[in-house]
């Protein structure tokens, strides 16, 4: 008989008020960032903001292509540019929000699987859990303690 495995996560569900003023700045810049996302076939708007051990905030939208798959979402983008222009400053804390095209509200978002798993090489490069924040359409933040939570069976852990 089998060995059954149980796979957990614990999130944190806050409210703007309950934010510390840095993950609050961090989420107005995805925000901001989203406007500029160039999404003509999908519409869906995604803006992600890193802050960097450093303090150095970065941020980057999702960028599409005619030829899919070409495009690049928001996150993979901003950390591909933090790990290439500055290699020893780990990634700290990564915001991402999403809306669609023309709408006010803010729509569900979730990194793709990709995009988990360069957070997860992120976090393995520099030895450190990245810090996520998600904003929900209710207007409340996920605070996730790192890429784990999201990705529990990572490729490095098969080596284990």
């Amino acid at each position: 008989m089998g060995k059954k495995i149980k796979i957990s996560a614990e999130l944190e569900e806050l409210v703007w008020e309950e934010l510390k003023d840095e993950d609050q700045e961090l989420i107005l810049e995805a925000k901001s960032i989203s406007n500029d996302a160039y999404a003509p076939y999908s519409n869906f708007q995604v803006g992600a903001a890193a802050k960097l051990n450093s303090g150095r905030i970065l941020k980057s939208s999702n960028q599409e292509n005619v030829s899919f798959p070409v495009g690049v979402c928001a996150e993979r983008l901003l950390l591909g540019y933090a790990g290439a222009n500055y290699p020893e400053d780990p990634v700290k804390k990564l915001a991402i929000v999403a809306k669609r095209k023309g709408e006010e509200e803010w729509a569900s978002v979730s990194p793709c699987g990709l995009c988990r798993q360069t957070i997860s090489e992120t976090e393995m490069r520099f030895n450190q859990a990245i810090t996520l924040l998600i904003l929900t359409p209710q207007g409340h933040i996920l605070k996730i303690p790192g890429i784990q939570a999201l990705l529990p069976f990572k490729f490095e852990d098969l080596n284990g």
